[in-house]
């Protein structure tokens, strides 16, 4: 018997090869870009995970109240690690580590690299598993003089990681460095770590580094706690909520936990309140996924049940003869299992196909990898796909009466007529539905791409201060200035990020219960020119005026905030020390468009850089560079000329942004092309059962047009009602992800009317091939055939 239904299933896809290719194309490639988005889904979902202490291992963060809401950051007294770990019972390990890992100079002899590296304390690989392959993980960071470097990082400086732990190198950051001895050597974190190391240095080091800057009013630096077993972290919070203030009186900052492993897709918060974050993208796509092999599977639907009138005496002749509905429907529903498993084949061929171009995109290094979880993934989800496409069918076909159908009366034919058609509405209602958000999605990174910012990122190049660069930086920027199609040339913090704010900013009239953030940042003469951010009253620093060390300038934010009129002249108090505001610039994008301008403040530093950035004239970059690289070499030999265009910093703002849009263009345009493929497949079936009209109308004297028009207008009001129940969803999901950006576009009817064209467009193009060649045929023939 089970030979006997797999030689009717081969000869039902012998039979109707169109429809087969048509099924096999569409839910292969359904399948296809569902697996592709499972693997980038898991990996996603996998990031941090694979910390032995996962369920315990929690960071503290941190709410500041202020008066334009609570903020929540990941940063925390340096002092509060420690302090825990001792008055907390709940606590086994605590860590800290320095606020973001950052990039130092690692000498060893001659031989100059730039590494990514932080300051943590002891414990850390006591709480987090990054395994040692040379050390002891209780004692590699118990001296401030120690460095552990990664397997990577040995290879570079010494070609092995033989015999490496003892020797001596060299760090250096800024002005700070000195000799340090490796005690241990760590494996390369994996690809899985949202933080990536080079090499490790003591904690006391950074208390060393930054003097009286230790302390609670300050919060720069990062917590991780290891947690008893059994700790209730809600209990745990509600315990320490009012710990900082505490140990700081007058402080508006409340302490948290989350679990670590959160923080990758849970990174967003508003007004303290936890609000997404890269778990939304996960949601997104895994959501496109469905809706993708949804539409493959309407596909096999739809072609399954419009070709029943073929197969209606095949039903009639096996019931009388005893075929229970029951054996129909594991028949029929063979055939659904059977496509869906060949479908899975050559999905799995398109996968290696376009897993390359796939990584490019979304910037990961994934691999198609048959483990476990993705044998079971792939398998689940074509029987899945198998039960969803060959269900209806099943019921529908097995459910003739064989007495009606051997008679030729067949009941029902309406109802499946009608559920066909609601089956093409929910496809097409999906596809506008893409198409609406990919041209939402790529008008608002034109938006960003185009905005104008308050300062000119164009044709600025940075790079770090070290070396004889940091040791003679106002000589090495003098010659810089120099040199052919150098505009100009200054040195400060680079421009696009978060700078570290600040809450020790006093004024007159200011209510002491407000604890004000602003974001500062130090600055060299010349920068804000160099940036080209416009002043608004005031003027900038300038030697023409003697030390500008005790001045200010703000932006119109930060006197906004104040409530300041006539601010020039005027005197705040800034860390104890008396400061003269000079000058006011413009509000300027300093962050990305999703934040609204926060207050800041430039103050001067002439000594301590850590970048150098260097304007070039527009169309001699190539020249530029290549002189400046040049004379880079000869000033500070050993060190290598790595810089990097501003540009590129802004673009990775919106790094996330970009992938989507990319990937939105593709899924979507892979959703209309399945769509359309079931509805080439429709249109040429009911061109084909109405070949006897056709001729009949054609011999009466119906135009090509006519007998076009009746062919394309079912569909075409099938189509539109998709545009209609799409655009109201559609306009809901765009609005829901454009309120993600402080600063966006406006929704424009031409949108949504647009995609509607689009879809409308692309279903005539396809039906009417299928309407002008039924059109085409001879009636005589088409007599003669039927």
């Amino acid at each position: 018997m089970f030979r006997h239904s797999l030689l009717l299933i081969y000869r039902n896809f012998k039979r109707f090869r169109s429809t087969f290719f048509i099924n096999l194309i569409g839910l292969s490639t359904g399948l296809a870009c569902t697996l592709l988005i499972y693997l980038w889904v898991n990996d996603e979902l996998s990031v941090d995970k694979f910390h032995e202490k996962d369920s315990q291992l929690f960071q503290v963060m941190t709410n500041h109240d202020n008066a334009e809401g609570i903020r929540t950051w990941e940063g925390t007294p340096g002092l509060m690690a420690e302090a825990l770990k001792e008055e907390m019972p709940e606590v086994t390990y605590a860590v800290s580590s320095s606020i973001i890992p950052d990039m130092f100079t690692i000498s060893e002899g001659r031989n100059h690299i730039r590494a990514a590296g932080q300051f943590v304390s002891k414990d850390f690989f006591n709480a987090f598993s990054y395994p040692l392959i040379q050390g002891d993980k209780d004692q590699v960071l118990s001296d401030k003089n120690a460095i552990v470097i990664s397997e990577s990082l040995a290879r570079k400086l010494f070609n092995t990681t033989e015999n490496v732990v003892g020797k001596t190198i060299s760090w250096q950051i800024l002005h700070y460095g000195k000799p340090v001895t490796i005690t241990g050597i760590f494996k390369d974190a994996p690809s899985n770590s949202s933080e990536q190391y080079d090499f490790l240095l003591s904690f006391e080091e950074f208390r060393d580094m930054i003097g009286g800057g230790i302390h609670w009013g300050n919060q720069n630096a990062k917590t991780y706690l290891i947690l008893r077993e059994g700790t209730d972290p809600k209990q745990f919070n509600r315990k320490i909520a009012g710990f900082i203030k505490r140990k700081s009186e007058g402080s508006n900052v409340t302490p948290f936990i989350k679990p670590y492993s959160d923080n990758y897709l849970y990174g967003h918060y508003e007004n303290g309140v936890q609000a997404g974050g890269r778990i939304e993208y996960v949601k997104l796509f895994s959501m496109i996924a469905l809706f993708i092999l949804v539409i493959a599977c309407i596909n096999f639907m739809n072609l399954s049940t419009a070709k029943a009138s073929r197969r209606i005496k095949e039903v009639g002749i096996k019931k009388a003869m005893g075929a229970s509905r029951e054996s129909l429907v594991l028949q029929y529903m063979g055939e659904a299992m059977l496509m869906a498993f060949a479908s899975l084949v050559l999905a799995l061929v398109l996968v290696e196909l376009l897993l390359s171009p796939f990584n490019q995109i979304i910037g990961k290094q994934l691999a198609l990898s048959f483990d476990t979880h993705f044998v079971l993934a792939a398998l689940g989800t074509t029987l899945l796909t198998g039960l969803l496409a060959g269900s209806y069918p099943a019921l529908y076909l097995s459910g003739f009466k064989p007495a009606a159908v051997l008679r030729g009366k067949l009941d029902g034919l309406g109802g499946e007529l009608w559920a066909r058609k609601g089956l093409v509405v929910f496809q097409f209602t999906l596809s506008v539905i893409l198409i609406v958000s990919v041209l939402v999605v790529y008008k608002q990174i034109a938006y960003v791409q185009t905005r104008n910012l308050g300062y000119n990122k164009d044709n600025i190049i940075y790079f770090s201060v070290e070396g004889n660069v940091q040791e003679s930086l106002e000589t090495f920027l003098a010659e810089v200035r120099r040199l052919p199609g150098v505009v100009s040339a200054s040195s400060g913090g680079n421009i696009i990020s978060d700078y570290g704010s600040t809450i020790g900013l006093e004024w007159e009239g200011k209510n002491p219960d407000d604890a004000v953030a602003f974001q500062t940042v130090a600055v060299n003469y010349g920068m804000i020119e160099t940036l080209g951010i416009s002043l608004k009253e005031g003027r900038a620093f300038s030697r023409d005026f003697g030390a500008d060390t005790s001045k200010l300038i703000f932006n119109e934010a930060a006197v906004k905030t104040m409530g300041m009129k006539d601010p020039i002249g005027k005197v705040v108090n800034l860390w104890g020390e008396d400061k003269q505001i000079i000058g006011v610039v413009k509000d300027f994008h300093f962050q990305s468009l999703h934040e609204h301008i926060k207050p800041l403040f430039f103050r001067l530093e002439t000594e301590t850089s850590p970048k150098v950035m260097v304007k070039i004239k527009a169309g001699r970059e190539r020249e530029a560079i290549e002189r400046l690289q040049e004379f880079y070499t000869r000033f500070n030999p050993g060190y290598v000329f790595d810089y990097k265009f501003l540009n590129e910093d802004y673009q990775e703002l919106y790094a996330a942004e970009q992938r989507v849009a990319a990937l939105s263009r593709y899924f979507a345009g892979l959703a209309i092309m399945i769509s359309c493929l079931g509805l080439f497949g429709l249109a040429a079936f009911t061109a084909e059962r109405r070949l006897k009209e056709i001729g009949v109308r054609k011999v009466l004297g119906a135009s090509e047009f006519n007998i076009v028009y009746l062919l394309s207008s079912d569909f075409t009001k099938l189509v539109l009602a998709s545009i209609l129940a799409a655009l109201p969803l559609s306009f809901l999901l765009v609005s829901y992800w454009l309120d993600n950006f402080a600063y966006r576009i406006e929704l424009e009817a031409w949108y949504f009317i647009s995609a509607g064209l689009a879809a409308l467009l692309i279903a005539w193009f396809t039906v009417g091939m299928q309407a002008i060649k039924a059109a085409r045929i001879n009636p005589a023939q088409c007599l003669k055939d039927v």
